[in-house]
């Protein structure tokens, strides 16, 4: 992505109007700097000066800025019930979102982040902020995914995905959510990480992702190699239902293997109490003041097509020991198909379809439900 000579025009000069505002109360230290950013702007105007000066889309000071994100619209089409912008399993079976074929479009995951990069005398410095569309409710308002600031290679400080989840295995989806069975979570946290050659040894305090009085601990190992990936990780700490904290716990399994050229099989295991809080279901993690115990997995295999191709198939599936009340239903499994095809038309620009297959239990009448939906999309990368 490039900077018109525009915009860093208008950085440069509201740099200028603010420090302008302090000018009468600083020293003639300040009013040297003061001219400083003065005579930038007219090597700018006159052309003199280049308008990136380092590695990201453009520099401010010694920090060098990079945009990223993408634009996306999705179209879909749902049977038997509805289940919003993004696949939501738990909503399936409610008589309130019964429905004879329901269609709807968004365009509420489109996304936008800065990352930045500062050499500094404690090495590099390096930030992320990043927000997506996707509120509540249905709503297309900003909403924080990331803020974090990296120091070196070890410490990461912020919001960013919690260390207990398999990010690396989680797998591919065109809509939103992805499968159940599986932890999915961003929470502030401090986290420091250590690698050896192909080892990498993580832990972080985190905030916990459901009411808690305690920070919540984790550790992770993995190791990586261009044939196959393999990570474990742990969680301990506590939830608040009521007046009464739980005891929070669970770990887990996760790999990957890359058999042939643009094959792929990979796999996650998550096994705990309490956690369903932090999982892509969303299951009570407490129910009647005791913690609710879950297992959940996660499946998915997907192949290169020549150069524009790529598809797959995604399965997952919760089990949980205490039922959790959706309105009118209580639900103890849940389970999801994920069937996909992603198409490059250029590096940039890229069409999606997919079909998707949900189900889940209800413990008071005995019986499944499920509903499926056909999703298209159009995203653009910048």
């Amino acid at each position: 992505m490039s900077i018109t000579r525009h915009h860093l025009l208008t950085v440069a000069t509201l740099a200028i109007a603010a420090t302008g505002t302090l000018a009468q109360a600083q020293d003639q230290g300040a009013q040297a700097e003061l001219d400083a950013l003065r005579a930038r702007v007219e090597a700018l105007e006159a052309g003199s000066e280049p308008r990136s000066t380092g590695s990201g889309d453009f520099n401010v000071g010694g920090t060098s800025v990079d945009i990223y994100g993408y634009l996306k619209s999705d179209f879909f089409y749902e049977n038997d019930f509805r289940q919003g912008d993004s696949a939501s399993v738990s909503a399936i079976g409610e008589p309130t979102n019964a429905t004879d074929g329901s269609f709807g479009a968004t365009a509420r995951q489109s996304r936008l982040g800065f990352r930045t990069s500062t050499e500094t005398g404690i090495g590099t410095v390096s930030g992320r902020l990043e927000l997506d569309l996707f509120g509540s409710n249905g709503t297309a308002e900003l909403r924080l995914r990331h803020a974090s600031v990296q120091i070196g290679d070890h410490w990461l400080i912020g919001q960013d995905w919690t260390n207990f989840m398999p990010i690396g295995q989680f797998p591919t989806t065109v809509e939103f959510t992805g499968p159940v069975g599986i932890s999915f979570a961003r929470v502030p946290q401090i986290r420091y990480t250590h690698s050896w050659d192909n080892l990498t040894f993580s832990a972080s305090i985190e905030e916990n992702n459901a009411a808690s009085n305690d920070p919540t601990f984790t550790s992770a190992l993995s190791y990586d190699t261009d044939l196959f990936t393999a990570r474990v990780a742990a969680l301990t700490g506590s939830v608040l239902v009521g007046n009464t904290d739980i005891d929070q716990s669970g770990f887990t399994l996760s790999g990957a293997v890359r058999p042939w050229e643009g094959g792929l099989f990979q796999a996650t295991y998550v096994d705990g109490e309490a956690l369903g809080s932090i999982l892509n279901g969303g299951g009570s993690a407490a129910v009647g003041g005791r913690a609710n115990d879950v297992t959940g997995y996660t499946l998915e295999f997907r192949q290169d097509i020549g150069d524009r191709w790529n598809v797959g198939i995604a399965y997952g599936r919760e089990e949980y020991d205490l039922a959790t009340s959706t309105g009118a239903l209580s639900f103890t499994e849940l389970e999801s198909l994920h069937l996909n095809a992603f198409y490059k038309v250029t590096d940039n620009l890229t069409l999606s379809a997919e079909y998707f297959i949900g189900e889940r239990d209800d413990v008071n009448t005995g019986q499944t439900f499920d509903a499926d939906r056909i999703q298209l999309a159009v995203q653009l990368n910048f």
